[in-house]
């Protein structure tokens, strides 16, 4: 059956030669016809400057499309020629100003959003921090430090002062304590915390002393001189005699006190120390200890409660040293 063609199958018909150009669009071509104008801006100058020559412009603008393989109609062309001469089809930049810039910044969110947000996160974060955490905490430290001022450390200093006037036997105490009270009241009134803190402490080391209870007593120990001569460097000519002492409390320990070293004009604590006597007191303990080798009166002086100075059983000078 090969070479016999089929009588129920016809072959498709071939299509018209121009079926592949699909006619567009009235309105796409006057968009196209605008476009094209625009590009030969010098025919458009030349021919559009007069009414009377339109045909003409349509003419040359059917034989570019025709050059393309396409057809336009008259009236799509007159269309286009008119658009053009309205501006149709044309964009029209917008003028600057607030929306138009608001506008742009919109469309660009992608590029600056990130970062902005990134930026008022931070600024939320530390606003927050400032207003709801340090700002608190500053306001919380002044009031603290106004109470303290006012109220904490006026309220110290009275009550140490109450109790040196209430235990002391010597009026010289309570006069102390009075004066150091209104010093440290008056600098806490002035805000000055250093000042107030400084009456403080100096309100509790008279306190301490005038509670402190201890019998002044040579020392008398092997390997250890119970007495010293130094000759002064002001005075080469005299000689400075010093019984060395230590303090002991009731129970027989030792304490250790403030001495000043009237040689070097330091103040520092110490546990023996030597106290400058007479020479008729020197040599009297120092008989005492070659006698039998033991001070058989060794009690220099007591300190009582209530009371601010040592009471001397011997005479003294009142002068110290705390190195030999």
């Amino acid at each position: 059956m090969s070479g016999i063609a089929d009588p129920q199958v016809q072959a498709p018909a071939k299509p018209p030669a121009d079926a592949s150009k699909a006619p567009l669009d009235d309105l796409m071509l006057a968009m196209d016809v605008v476009d094209t104008l625009r590009h030969r801006q010098d025919l458009v100058v030349r021919e559009l400057d007069a009414e009377s020559r339109e045909k003409q412009l349509i003419e040359k603008l059917r034989d570019i499309y025709h050059g393309q393989g396409i057809e336009v109609p008259d009236s799509v062309l007159k269309e286009g020629v008119a658009a053009l001469n309205e501006s149709r089809f044309a964009y029209t930049p917008p003028k600057p100003g607030l929306g138009t810039t608001l506008a742009r910044l919109y469309v660009g969110r992608r590029q600056w959003g990130p970062a902005v947000i990134a930026l008022a996160l931070v600024l939320i974060i530390g606003l927050g921090g400032y207003f709801l955490a340090y700002r608190p905490f500053q306001q919380g430290q002044v009031e603290a430090a106004r109470v303290e001022l006012s109220e904490k450390l006026p309220a110290e200093m009275d009550a140490l002062y109450q109790s040196i006037f209430e235990e002391t036997k010597v009026q010289q105490a309570a006069n102390q304590a009075e004066a150091l009270r209104d010093r440290g009241k008056a600098a806490a009134a002035e805000g000055n915390r250093d000042g107030a803190l400084k009456a403080i402490a100096d309100l509790g080391a008279l306190r301490a002393q005038t509670r402190r209870e201890f019998n002044v007593r040579v020392v008398n120990r092997p390997g250890v001189q119970s007495g010293i001569g130094r000759i002064p460097d002001s005075n080469t000519a005299a000689t400075n005699y010093y019984i060395i002492v230590e303090a002991l409390d009731p129970e027989g320990n030792a304490l250790t006190l403030p001495i000043t070293n009237e040689e070097t004009g330091v103040t520092e604590p110490v546990a023996i120390w030597g106290m400058r006597v007479p020479e008729s007191v020197f040599r009297s303990v120092e008989a005492d200890k070659q006698d039998d080798g033991i001070i058989q009166r060794n009690i220099m002086g007591i300190k009582q409660f209530g009371f601010l100075d040592v009471d001397y059983a011997v005479p003294v000078l009142g002068g110290a040293v705390t190195k030999w």
